[in-house]
């Protein structure tokens, strides 16, 4: 079986990453032009490649899962325009461009977040659509959006956003630290593979040892997110650095010093990447994609 690279299947999901969007009509072409803004800006399109890379990993076509990794870059999208809006954390950049609500305003903006979410339903459920005569491709898809539809609500990105803000300009205790990042932003990276893998053919023991990989790698990027906030170049971020502070936002530097940060990154990545090292190669793309994270902040 060939083996795709990270950039073959970031690639294939550029293509094609418009294609669920719905029709709409003419009259609100401003929602549809709000909503591609924000989600042709580029990125890393971490959580698609993921899910496709996981599908293959599985034993899956990962031409197959093409709609879930649209609607989970979709979900992730509308979460980056809600979180950059005044109300939220107040940002002016995203992806080296103004953010969304800086260029159609805070209620075009709110409104596109709304309607990428809800068009990731719907590329999701229009898929399943075509398998009702085919229980078994319809219980994996079915499967799959679980997976995504729990990991962007009130048990994932939701509840990690409420608790991140209601922690602003207060002392953070390190169990809530890790429960802001582990819902705010490993929550989708666990959905992501959880979601790629129903799509392929895992067994339980793959599937439990996927789940620690993604756990790991998710609170390990958001703890190099944090890091970068500091230490980070604004113009290869694409965004202003520093803004955890001035927001006096809880962070893993905030909490635990920057040492112990890096440190505690290092200890992520060789977890993530010991869960799946009895695949050998086959692992080879989670392992590179994991260890890239870490590398970032050296």
């Amino acid at each position: 079986m060939r083996e795709y690279t990270i950039e073959e299947y970031k690639a294939f999901l550029e293509e094609h990453l418009t294609d669920f969007l719905p029709d709409i009509d003419h009259k609100s072409i401003t929602l549809y032009d709000s909503m591609k803004y924000s989600l042709m800006a580029g990125g890393k399109r971490l959580r698609p490649v993921l899910l496709l890379a996981s599908c293959e990993f599985t034993g899956g076509k990962f031409e197959e899962a093409l709609p879930y990794a649209c609607a989970i870059e979709y979900i992730h999208t509308y979460t980056l325009i809600h979180d950059d809006l005044p109300c939220m954390d107040n940002d002016d950049l995203r992806r080296g461009i103004p953010t969304n609500h800086i260029v159609y305003g805070d209620a075009v903006a709110t409104l596109a977040g709304d309607g990428l979410q809800s068009a990731a339903y719907e590329a999701m459920q229009r898929d399943m659509l075509l398998y009702l005569d085919d229980h078994h491709a319809l219980n994996k898809r079915i499967r799959a959006a679980y997976e995504i539809t729990k990991g962007c609500g009130c048990r994932g990105v939701v509840a990690g956003q409420i608790a991140d803000m209601e922690s602003e300009n207060k002392t953070c205790s390190p169990e809530m630290l890790d429960f802001i990042h582990l819902n705010k932003t490993a929550a989708m990276i666990v959905a992501a593979v959880r979601a790629g893998a129903r799509m392929g053919e895992p067994d339980g023991e793959m599937l439990e040892n996927m789940t620690i990989y993604a756990e790991n790698l998710g609170l390990a990027f958001q703890i190099c997110d944090d890091i970068l906030d500091v230490i980070g170049d604004e113009k290869q971020l694409g965004k202003k650095t520093g803004m955890d502070s001035e927001n006096q936002k809880a962070t893993y530097p905030a909490v635990h010093g920057l040492d112990a940060s890096k440190k505690r990154l290092k200890e992520l990545t060789d977890t993530a990447v010991d869960a799946l090292s009895c695949y050998y190669d086959n692992a080879e793309l989670f392992t590179s994609l994991a260890r890239k994270l870490e590398v970032r902040v050296k």
